[in-house]
């Protein structure tokens, strides 16, 4: 058993030691791809997405020099057609990129460490095996020697590309010496197997090692019930620990691939399931990633989407001239790309949008605004934050000319009278409301649906507030509507106190003459017995 040759099953065996969720479903598709052009996979995803368990996992269970199959024999994988067949039948080459950092001069010296510390083993494992100076053609010769192929996998492929920019080039090279001839390949490896968080950098257009087979945050594919936990996992560990599921699916759920649906953060969830408590588990373990650093980048129209993005709303997106590193950005759609690969927006592949997925998500975007030198985001904040303050003490003409304002500046002349960008423009208005509440749209509600609901936080002494929008109609006809269809009753439970928000929308004749309007009113429910005397009478 060496370090990085054969490294044995103790890895996964611990892993299997603590509250486990069976993804062992992926060694067969790992399996699937042995022997086969499409040999060679590159899963990348965010931090605290179980890609170390994976990569575990596979070494348990290809490892040749051990016994696997007690760790293995109740698992998913046991019932796969394929799962003897390969069940430790190979030599495995492991190698943790973030492990070999300090041995490297910050991975300066990576090819020659590795190549060096790969050989060694080597011929410790075969005494009789003859090394050269090149890895290809030592672990060649091995192939030749044992009749046993190699199974490699490489954890956080692309960290010496995230942490240290300089080695790219060099550190590419030495990837292309093992992948990029497929002649080379095919003698070597049954398989190869990379996790990073980013896709593998392309080179131009293309990718820098062609040959690899990528499953990204944009487009899972095959391997997208792998990404994180499905929602029938989160439901059967809630049931088994008594967890709210409710709480855990708002918190941690909203990444969603087709053929899969809910995808959960995993390491959120069990942390969340271990402590009993609903929190941001979301902790920044490089300054490369801060996402207050992206958010704030100068590109056109970036400031904008931000806020769009925490006010609840989708935006477009064009992953594709994305570079897959973390210094080459065009403009704000590469931004936004990057903020997928990291795990803090999520993609739909059918309608090319992203959003912030979770509450555990925008609370670190609200902190990041807050905390950000940007002076077009301060004044968003500053701006949000005084119409929340003039809503909650009913100033209703400093929340109608706020709402005019916001419509005027962000609503192109195309779509400014149209029902739906009025919708946009609140969320846009209320941009900082994480701060204070929950935000619910369309939320059913007596007789019919509420347009925006901000319910307070628990830790908040704010009153709920009802909003209901009206175009070319009164604000009065917006506060009637809401009693008459008993929009407040769905929060009733809440108990504290409710404001109605009318807010209505003339276009006027001519363009220049519209205005919006706002009436603010405290809620009190109706008494029944009242009630019950006045239908007697």
């Amino acid at each position: 058993m060496g370090v990085y040759l054969n490294p044995g099953n103790s890895g996964f065996a611990g892993i299997l030691n603590d509250l486990y969720i069976d993804k062992t479903g992926l060694i067969a598709l790992i399996n699937n791809s042995i022997e086969t052009p499409g040999r060679l996979t590159c899963i990348s995803r965010p931090r605290r997405f179980g890609k170390s368990f994976a990569a575990q996992m596979l070494c348990a269970y290809y490892d040749r020099t051990c016994d696997s199959s007690a760790l293995f024999c109740d698992k998913i994988i046991s019932r796969d057609q394929s799962y003897l067949r390969h069940l430790n039948q190979y030599n495995v080459i492991y190698v943790d990129m973030t492990y070999i950092k300090p041995y490297t001069d910050r991975y300066k010296k990576l090819a020659d460490y590795l190549s060096s510390k790969i050989t060694e083993e080597l011929k410790v494992s075969c005494p009789e095996l003859v090394v050269s100076n090149e890895l290809p053609a030592t672990m060649i010769r091995a192939v030749e020697m044992t009749g046993n192929k190699f199974i490699m996998i490489i954890d956080e492929w692309d960290a010496p590309i995230r942490e240290n920019p300089s080695v790219q080039q060099e550190y590419l090279e030495f990837l292309r010496t093992l992948f990029k001839s497929s002649q080379t390949t095919s003698k070597i490896f049954a398989a190869a197997y990379m996790t990073g968080i980013l896709p593998v950098k392309k080179d131009g257009r293309q990718s820098a090692i062609s040959d690899f087979r990528e499953y990204t945050m944009v487009s899972p594919r095959k391997f997208g019930e792998y990404v994180g936990f499905t929602q029938e996992e989160v439901r059967r560990l809630c049931d088994r620990g008594n967890v709210d599921f409710q709480a855990m699916k708002q918190w941690y759920d909203g990444y969603s691939f087709r053929g899969v649906g809910s995808v959960y953060n995993p390491n959120s969830v069990m942390q969340a399931a271990d402590n009993g408590t609903f929190d941001s588990y979301w902790t920044e373990t490089s300054a490369a990633e801060s996402l207050m650093g992206y958010i704030s980048m100068g590109y056109a129209g970036l400031t904008r989407v931000i806020a769009e993005l925490i006010g609840g709303m989708e935006v477009r997106v064009n992953t594709n001239g994305f570079a897959n590193d973390l210094v080459t950005f065009k403009g704000r759609d590469d931004v936004l790309t990057l903020l997928i690969h990291l795990g803090y927006l999520a993609y739909d592949e059918g309608t090319k949008t992203v959003r912030i997925p979770n509450e555990e998500i925008r609370m670190e975007f609200s902190k990041s605004v807050r905390e950000t030198d940007h002076a077009e985001t301060i004044r968003r904040v500053v701006e949000s934050d005084q119409l929340i303050y003039d809503t909650i003490h009913m100033k209703e003409e400093a929340v109608s000319m706020q709402i005019e304002k916001i419509h005027a500046e962000e609503t192109s002349p195309l779509h400014y009278n149209k029902e739906d960008s009025l919708r946009s423009v609140i969320k846009l208005a209320y941009y900082t409301y994480k701060d204070y509440y929950l935000q619910w749209e369309e939320l059913p509600a007596g007789e019919g649906y509420a347009d925006i609901v901000y319910l307070p936080r628990r830790d908040s002494d704010y009153p709920a507030l009802v909003i209901e929008l009206k175009w070319n109609q009164t604000a009065q006809g917006a506060i009637s509507q809401i009693k008459k269809k008993h929009y407040p009753k769905s929060i009733e439970a809440y108990g504290g106190e409710i404001l109605l928000v009318g807010i209505s929308y003339d276009k006027g004749e001519p363009a220049g003459s519209r205005t919006h309007t706002c009436r603010i009113e405290r809620y009190e429910f109706p008494n029944p017995i009242s009630e019950n005397d006045g239908a007697d009478q």
